[in-house]
Protein backbone atom coordinates (compact mmCIF):
# COMPACT_ATOMS: atom_id res chain seq x y z
CA UNK A 1 0.00 0.00 0.00
CA UNK A 2 2.91 2.28 0.60
CA UNK A 3 4.37 1.65 -2.55
CA UNK A 4 1.14 2.86 -3.98
CA UNK A 5 0.89 6.04 -2.17
CA UNK A 6 4.90 6.63 -3.10
CA UNK A 7 3.56 7.12 -6.93
CA UNK A 8 1.03 8.58 -6.39
CA UNK A 9 3.57 11.37 -5.00
CA UNK A 10 5.71 10.62 -7.71
CA UNK A 11 3.04 11.27 -10.30
CA UNK A 12 2.28 15.04 -8.14
CA UNK A 13 5.22 15.66 -8.80
CA UNK A 14 5.25 15.61 -12.45
CA UNK A 15 1.51 15.89 -13.12
CA UNK A 16 1.91 19.42 -14.59
CA UNK A 17 3.99 17.93 -17.77
CA UNK A 18 1.05 14.79 -17.59
CA UNK A 19 -2.43 14.96 -17.71
CA UNK A 20 -3.40 11.98 -17.07
CA UNK A 21 -0.68 12.14 -14.03
CA UNK A 22 -2.47 14.74 -12.71
CA UNK A 23 -5.36 12.32 -13.04
CA UNK A 24 -3.81 9.66 -10.60
CA UNK A 25 -2.60 12.76 -7.87
CA UNK A 26 -6.52 13.86 -7.69
CA UNK A 27 -7.83 10.19 -6.96
CA UNK A 28 -5.43 10.28 -3.89
CA UNK A 29 -6.46 13.48 -2.85
CA UNK A 30 -10.25 11.94 -2.84
CA UNK A 31 -9.14 8.48 -1.29
CA UNK A 32 -7.19 10.46 1.76
CA UNK A 33 -10.54 12.90 2.31
CA UNK A 34 -12.71 10.27 2.42
CA UNK A 35 -10.83 8.31 4.69
CA UNK A 36 -10.48 11.39 7.10
CA UNK A 37 -14.44 11.96 6.72
CA UNK A 38 -15.19 8.37 7.39
CA UNK A 39 -12.79 8.57 10.78
CA UNK A 40 -15.14 11.67 12.51
CA UNK A 41 -17.91 9.40 13.60
CA UNK A 42 -19.89 12.75 14.86
CA UNK A 43 -21.24 13.40 11.67
CA UNK A 44 -23.43 11.34 9.35
CA UNK A 45 -22.01 11.53 6.10
CA UNK A 46 -24.11 11.20 3.55
CA UNK A 47 -22.93 10.79 -0.78
CA UNK A 48 -23.49 14.44 -1.35
CA UNK A 49 -21.90 15.55 2.00
CA UNK A 50 -18.13 13.13 0.92
CA UNK A 51 -19.08 14.70 -2.88
CA UNK A 52 -18.57 18.24 -1.84
CA UNK A 53 -15.80 17.64 0.74
CA UNK A 54 -13.71 15.71 -2.43
CA UNK A 55 -14.31 18.82 -4.43
CA UNK A 56 -13.08 21.33 -1.34
CA UNK A 57 -10.14 19.36 -1.15
CA UNK A 58 -9.09 19.39 -4.47
CA UNK A 59 -9.90 23.51 -4.95
CA UNK A 60 -7.76 23.99 -1.39
CA UNK A 61 -4.92 21.49 -3.00
CA UNK A 62 -5.69 22.93 -6.66
CA UNK A 63 -6.43 26.29 -6.46
CA UNK A 64 -9.54 25.93 -8.78
CA UNK A 65 -12.71 24.72 -8.62
CA UNK A 66 -12.58 20.90 -9.52
CA UNK A 67 -15.90 19.42 -10.52
CA UNK A 68 -16.14 15.84 -8.57
CA UNK A 69 -19.21 13.97 -9.90
CA UNK A 70 -21.11 11.55 -8.27
CA UNK A 71 -19.81 8.56 -10.11
CA UNK A 72 -16.39 9.20 -9.72
CA UNK A 73 -16.73 9.28 -5.80
CA UNK A 74 -19.11 5.93 -5.84
CA UNK A 75 -16.11 4.55 -7.92
CA UNK A 76 -13.77 5.65 -5.21
CA UNK A 77 -15.87 4.13 -2.50
CA UNK A 78 -16.08 0.82 -4.69
CA UNK A 79 -12.23 0.61 -5.31
CA UNK A 80 -11.54 1.35 -1.26
CA UNK A 81 -13.64 -1.47 -0.45
CA UNK A 82 -11.61 -3.67 -2.99
CA UNK A 83 -8.30 -4.80 -2.42
CA UNK A 84 -7.09 -3.22 -5.53
CA UNK A 85 -5.12 -0.45 -3.76
CA UNK A 86 -4.30 -3.04 -0.58
CA UNK A 87 -7.49 -1.40 1.53
CA UNK A 88 -10.37 -3.07 1.22
CA UNK A 89 -12.13 -0.67 3.21
CA UNK A 90 -14.95 -1.45 5.70
CA UNK A 91 -17.03 1.05 4.32
CA UNK A 92 -20.83 0.23 5.03
CA UNK A 93 -24.04 2.46 4.32
CA UNK A 94 -26.52 2.36 7.09
CA UNK A 95 -29.90 3.78 6.83
CA UNK A 96 -29.94 3.22 2.78
CA UNK A 97 -28.13 6.87 3.51
CA UNK A 98 -25.21 7.83 5.41
CA UNK A 99 -21.66 6.01 5.15
CA UNK A 100 -19.01 5.08 8.20
CA UNK A 101 -16.44 2.58 9.10
CA UNK A 102 -17.75 -0.33 10.69
CA UNK A 103 -14.24 -0.82 12.41
CA UNK A 104 -14.00 2.47 14.11
CA UNK A 105 -10.74 2.76 14.55
CA UNK A 106 -9.46 2.01 10.86
CA UNK A 107 -7.80 4.47 8.14
CA UNK A 108 -6.12 3.49 4.72
CA UNK A 109 -3.07 5.40 6.39
CA UNK A 110 -2.80 2.84 9.32
CA UNK A 111 -2.38 -0.46 6.79
CA UNK A 112 0.37 -2.64 8.14
CA UNK A 113 2.85 -3.31 5.39
CA UNK A 114 2.61 -6.46 3.56
CA UNK A 115 5.69 -8.51 2.58
CA UNK A 116 5.22 -7.49 -0.43
CA UNK A 117 4.38 -4.30 -0.01
CA UNK A 118 7.75 -3.80 1.83
CA UNK A 119 9.58 -5.64 -1.48
CA UNK A 120 7.80 -3.29 -3.87
CA UNK A 121 8.60 -0.21 -1.90
CA UNK A 122 12.40 -1.02 -1.82
CA UNK A 123 12.63 -1.58 -5.28
CA UNK A 124 10.37 1.88 -6.15
CA UNK A 125 12.66 3.66 -3.60
CA UNK A 126 15.54 2.59 -5.26
CA UNK A 127 14.93 3.10 -8.87
CA UNK A 128 13.38 6.95 -7.65
CA UNK A 129 16.77 7.47 -6.52
CA UNK A 130 18.41 7.50 -10.12
CA UNK A 131 16.61 10.95 -10.48
CA UNK A 132 17.81 12.63 -7.40
CA UNK A 133 20.53 14.78 -9.23
CA UNK A 134 17.25 17.01 -10.77
CA UNK A 135 15.36 19.51 -9.02
CA UNK A 136 11.94 18.36 -11.12
CA UNK A 137 12.06 15.66 -8.25
CA UNK A 138 13.94 17.25 -5.44
CA UNK A 139 10.70 16.92 -3.28
CA UNK A 140 11.16 13.08 -3.78
CA UNK A 141 14.30 13.56 -0.87
CA UNK A 142 12.57 13.54 2.13
CA UNK A 143 9.67 11.47 1.23
CA UNK A 144 12.34 8.99 0.26
CA UNK A 145 13.75 9.47 3.23
CA UNK A 146 10.57 8.56 5.53
CA UNK A 147 9.68 5.93 3.59
CA UNK A 148 13.60 4.29 3.70
CA UNK A 149 12.96 4.67 7.25
CA UNK A 150 10.02 2.98 7.71
CA UNK A 151 11.17 0.03 5.37
CA UNK A 152 14.09 -0.53 7.75
CA UNK A 153 12.04 -0.67 10.76
CA UNK A 154 9.39 -2.75 9.44
CA UNK A 155 11.51 -5.95 7.99
CA UNK A 156 15.60 -6.99 7.92
CA UNK A 157 17.53 -5.72 5.49
CA UNK A 158 17.79 -8.10 2.52
CA UNK A 159 19.96 -7.49 -0.92
CA UNK A 160 17.54 -5.85 -4.00
CA UNK A 161 15.24 -7.58 -6.34
CA UNK A 162 16.12 -5.61 -9.13
CA UNK A 163 19.40 -3.93 -9.59
CA UNK A 164 20.08 -0.90 -11.63
CA UNK A 165 23.42 -0.44 -13.84
CA UNK A 166 24.54 2.81 -11.97
CA UNK A 167 27.90 4.94 -10.93
CA UNK A 168 27.57 7.05 -8.28
CA UNK A 169 31.33 8.06 -9.28
CA UNK A 170 30.71 9.90 -12.90
CA UNK A 171 31.96 13.50 -13.17
CA UNK A 172 29.38 15.74 -14.59
CA UNK A 173 26.36 14.46 -12.64
CA UNK A 174 26.59 17.70 -10.55
CA UNK A 175 25.78 19.36 -13.82
CA UNK A 176 22.64 18.22 -14.74
CA UNK A 177 20.27 20.02 -12.61
CA UNK A 178 21.88 23.04 -14.16
CA UNK A 179 21.77 22.13 -17.68
CA UNK A 180 18.17 20.80 -17.17
CA UNK A 181 16.77 24.18 -15.59
CA UNK A 182 18.55 25.63 -18.57
CA UNK A 183 16.82 23.89 -21.17
CA UNK A 184 13.59 24.23 -19.92
CA UNK A 185 13.97 27.81 -19.01
CA UNK A 186 15.55 28.35 -22.49
CA UNK A 187 18.67 29.90 -20.82
CA UNK A 188 22.03 30.25 -23.05
CA UNK A 189 25.05 28.71 -21.29
CA UNK A 190 28.71 29.73 -21.01
CA UNK A 191 30.69 26.52 -20.87
CA UNK A 192 34.34 25.91 -19.43
CA UNK A 193 35.09 22.73 -21.58
CA UNK A 194 37.82 20.68 -22.41
CA UNK A 195 37.75 17.96 -24.57
CA UNK A 196 40.12 14.79 -24.50
CA UNK A 197 41.91 15.75 -27.15
CA UNK A 198 42.48 19.65 -26.09
CA UNK A 199 46.05 20.65 -23.68
CA UNK A 200 43.26 22.87 -21.81
CA UNK A 201 39.38 24.01 -21.34
CA UNK A 202 38.27 27.05 -23.94
CA UNK A 203 34.94 28.35 -22.67
CA UNK A 204 31.88 27.65 -24.96
CA UNK A 205 28.52 30.24 -25.60
CA UNK A 206 26.46 27.08 -25.93
CA UNK A 207 22.58 26.90 -26.82
CA UNK A 208 21.73 23.65 -24.90
CA UNK A 209 18.55 21.74 -26.43
CA UNK A 210 18.61 18.25 -24.71
CA UNK A 211 20.23 15.93 -21.82
CA UNK A 212 21.09 12.79 -23.17
CA UNK A 213 22.39 9.45 -21.55
CA UNK A 214 23.95 6.13 -23.60
CA UNK A 215 25.86 3.74 -21.77
CA UNK A 216 26.11 5.28 -18.15
CA UNK A 217 27.53 8.51 -19.45
CA UNK A 218 25.47 11.86 -19.78
CA UNK A 219 26.04 14.52 -22.70
CA UNK A 220 24.53 17.92 -23.47
CA UNK A 221 23.35 18.44 -26.98
CA UNK A 222 22.52 21.51 -28.77
CA UNK A 223 24.64 24.50 -30.55
CA UNK A 224 27.66 26.03 -30.23
CA UNK A 225 27.28 30.15 -30.79
CA UNK A 226 27.50 31.36 -34.59
CA UNK A 227 27.38 27.17 -35.71
CA UNK A 228 24.82 25.57 -37.94
CA UNK A 229 26.06 22.39 -36.78
CA UNK A 230 24.93 20.02 -33.80
CA UNK A 231 27.08 19.57 -30.93
CA UNK A 232 27.67 16.96 -28.14
CA UNK A 233 29.02 17.80 -25.39
CA UNK A 234 30.33 15.38 -22.69
CA UNK A 235 29.28 16.22 -19.14
CA UNK A 236 32.30 14.64 -17.45
CA UNK A 237 34.29 17.32 -19.84
CA UNK A 238 32.64 20.38 -18.22
CA UNK A 239 34.67 22.29 -15.80
CA UNK A 240 32.24 25.53 -15.14
CA UNK A 241 28.73 26.70 -16.31
CA UNK A 242 27.48 29.68 -16.27
CA UNK A 243 24.32 31.54 -17.44
CA UNK A 244 24.65 33.78 -20.39
CA UNK A 245 21.24 36.37 -19.94
CA UNK A 246 22.57 38.59 -23.04
CA UNK A 247 22.66 36.24 -25.66
CA UNK A 248 18.94 35.56 -27.13
CA UNK A 249 18.42 31.68 -27.08
CA UNK A 250 18.75 29.93 -30.38
CA UNK A 251 14.90 28.84 -30.18
CA UNK A 252 15.01 26.10 -33.12
CA UNK A 253 12.39 23.16 -32.99
CA UNK A 254 15.27 20.42 -32.10
CA UNK A 255 13.95 16.25 -32.18
CA UNK A 256 15.88 14.38 -30.35
CA UNK A 257 14.61 10.68 -32.09
CA UNK A 258 14.67 12.50 -35.39
CA UNK A 259 18.73 13.14 -34.93
CA UNK A 260 19.59 10.02 -33.44
CA UNK A 261 17.19 7.97 -35.81
CA UNK A 262 20.13 6.65 -37.97
CA UNK A 263 22.80 6.08 -34.70
CA UNK A 264 24.14 4.10 -32.31
CA UNK A 265 25.73 5.75 -29.20
CA UNK A 266 25.51 9.88 -29.51
CA UNK A 267 28.46 10.68 -32.47
CA UNK A 268 26.04 11.47 -35.16
CA UNK A 269 27.62 11.97 -38.56
CA UNK A 270 26.51 13.64 -41.90
CA UNK A 271 24.13 11.72 -44.20
CA UNK A 272 26.57 9.80 -46.59
CA UNK A 273 27.93 8.27 -43.61
CA UNK A 274 24.85 6.20 -43.23
CA UNK A 275 24.89 2.68 -44.56
CA UNK A 276 23.35 -0.81 -44.78
CA UNK A 277 25.19 -2.71 -42.43
CA UNK A 278 24.73 -6.44 -42.94
CA UNK A 279 26.10 -8.64 -40.03
CA UNK A 280 26.25 -12.59 -39.69
CA UNK A 281 25.37 -13.43 -35.94
CA UNK A 282 26.67 -17.25 -35.20
CA UNK A 283 23.93 -19.40 -33.19
CA UNK A 284 24.41 -19.16 -29.77
CA UNK A 285 24.15 -14.80 -29.97
CA UNK A 286 21.31 -14.70 -32.51
CA UNK A 287 18.88 -15.12 -29.81
CA UNK A 288 20.27 -12.48 -28.26
CA UNK A 289 20.20 -10.49 -30.93
CA UNK A 290 16.68 -11.21 -32.01
CA UNK A 291 15.15 -9.97 -28.73
CA UNK A 292 17.25 -7.45 -28.30
CA UNK A 293 17.85 -5.55 -31.42
CA UNK A 294 21.15 -3.64 -31.77
CA UNK A 295 19.47 -0.91 -33.60
CA UNK A 296 15.83 0.14 -33.95
CA UNK A 297 16.14 -0.46 -37.54
CA UNK A 298 17.34 -3.94 -37.17
CA UNK A 299 15.79 -6.15 -39.66
CA UNK A 300 16.12 -9.94 -39.90
CA UNK A 301 17.39 -11.21 -43.75
CA UNK A 302 17.94 -15.20 -43.27
CA UNK A 303 18.96 -17.61 -40.88
CA UNK A 304 20.94 -20.53 -42.25
CA UNK A 305 21.23 -24.81 -41.56
CA UNK A 306 24.01 -23.79 -38.81
CA UNK A 307 21.87 -21.63 -37.10
CA UNK A 308 23.56 -18.51 -38.20
CA UNK A 309 21.41 -15.18 -38.22
CA UNK A 310 21.97 -12.55 -41.14
CA UNK A 311 20.02 -9.26 -39.85
CA UNK A 312 20.67 -5.23 -41.72
CA UNK A 313 20.58 -2.46 -39.59
CA UNK A 314 20.54 1.38 -41.40
CA UNK A 315 23.17 3.16 -39.22
CA UNK A 316 26.16 5.84 -38.82
CA UNK A 317 29.64 4.10 -39.87
CA UNK A 318 30.70 5.38 -36.20
CA UNK A 319 33.09 4.55 -33.22
CA UNK A 320 30.26 3.47 -31.72
CA UNK A 321 29.07 1.11 -33.54
CA UNK A 322 32.52 -0.64 -34.00
CA UNK A 323 32.53 -1.05 -30.39
CA UNK A 324 29.43 -2.80 -29.96
CA UNK A 325 30.38 -5.10 -33.29
CA UNK A 326 33.76 -5.87 -31.32
CA UNK A 327 31.95 -6.26 -28.21
CA UNK A 328 30.38 -9.85 -29.85
CA UNK A 329 33.99 -10.81 -30.53
CA UNK A 330 34.57 -14.16 -32.82
CA UNK A 331 30.76 -14.62 -32.41
CA UNK A 332 29.74 -11.96 -35.00
CA UNK A 333 30.95 -10.64 -38.66
CA UNK A 334 30.53 -7.81 -40.79
CA UNK A 335 29.44 -9.11 -44.66
CA UNK A 336 28.93 -5.06 -45.56
CA UNK A 337 29.86 -2.51 -45.73
CA UNK A 338 33.15 -3.03 -47.22
CA UNK A 339 35.02 -0.06 -45.28
CA UNK A 340 33.49 -1.23 -42.30
CA UNK A 341 34.44 -4.79 -42.81
CA UNK A 342 38.34 -3.70 -43.13
CA UNK A 343 38.25 -1.63 -39.92
CA UNK A 344 36.66 -4.29 -37.69
CA UNK A 345 39.52 -6.45 -39.54
CA UNK A 346 42.06 -4.13 -38.39
CA UNK A 347 41.15 -3.50 -35.18
CA UNK A 348 40.72 -7.28 -34.88
CA UNK A 349 44.43 -8.05 -35.53
CA UNK A 350 45.78 -5.61 -33.75
CA UNK A 351 44.08 -7.15 -30.71
CA UNK A 352 45.42 -10.53 -31.65
CA UNK A 353 48.74 -8.78 -31.36
CA UNK A 354 48.05 -7.94 -27.84
CA UNK A 355 48.17 -11.63 -26.67
CA UNK A 356 51.33 -13.24 -28.19
CA UNK A 357 53.69 -14.78 -26.12
CA UNK A 358 56.21 -12.19 -26.56
CA UNK A 359 53.89 -9.53 -25.08
CA UNK A 360 53.03 -10.87 -22.20
CA UNK A 361 54.90 -9.11 -19.03
CA UNK A 362 53.44 -11.37 -16.23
Amino acid sequence: MYAIILRSLFYSLISQKNPKMAQNKNALIRYKTIDKCLQNNYKKWTLNDLIEACSDALYEYEGRTVNVSKRTVQLDIQLMRSDKLGYNAPITVYDKKYYRYDDENYSITDIPLTENDMNVLTETVEMLKQFKDFSLFSELGGIIQRLEDKVYTEKTHQAAIIHLDKNEHLKGLEHLDTLYQAILKKIVLKIDYQSFKARKASTLTFHPFILKEFNNRWFLVGKKANSNKIDTLALDRIQEIDFDLNTPYLNEAFDGDKHYKNTVGVTVLPEEHVKDVILKIERTNAPYVLTKPLHHSQEFISRDKQGYITVKLRVHLNFELERLILGFGETVEVLAPRLLRKRINKKLNKAVGLYTEESANY
